[in-house]
């Protein structure tokens, strides 16, 4: 099938306007920010052989976008996917993530795993010496080396394990 793929203009870590996986898969992606009208670019870059539309780091979307979007799966009859996170390294929303947890039409959860075993809820930012951020801007683009997925007792407590 032939996907129309986003992903957040700021998240360069696998190189400008590339989607990657944690094996080494990447792709090409088209990128949006905060002002992207992303009903209009769909529609821009839309050809009879796009069978579905692939938004990564969706977390970065704006209510407005979501809305887009919302369009764009119940007026052009296209499904769209999205993946990212549910909250922030302090537990808050994002806003992206707040209004697709609203009005998707389906939700599922990609289970991540505590170092203890159990169902990881929280994003911990770390410190290089491995302690836990707990306050600064919502928006720090980053992988394993600053976050870790930690459940609520050990996010709390502060624990991050090895």
């Amino acid at each position: 099938m032939d996907t129309l793929i986003y992903t957040f203009k700021m998240d360069n870590r696998s190189g400008y306007s590339k989607v990657s996986s944690r094996i080494g898969i990447s792709v090409s992606a088209n990128v949006f920010d905060a002002t992207t009208n992303m009903l209009q670019d769909i529609k821009e870059k839309l050809t009879k052989n796009i069978s579905c539309v692939l938004i990564d780091e969706a977390q970065f979307l704006k209510k407005q976008q979501v809305k887009d979007l919302c369009q764009v799966v119940d007026e052009l009859n296209i499904p769209v996917l999205t993946y990212g996170l549910r909250t922030d390294f302090l537990g808050e929303p994002f806003e992206g993530s707040l209004y697709l947890l609203l009005w998707s039409d389906e939700l599922i959860e990609v289970k991540t795993i505590c170092h203890c075993g159990r169902k990881a809820m929280m994003n911990a930012k770390i410190t290089p010496d491995k302690r836990i951020v707990r306050a600064g801007e919502q928006i720090d683009i980053g992988g394993n080396e600053k976050y870790v997925s930690l459940c609520r007792r050990h996010y709390w407590e502060g624990n991050i394990g090895d």
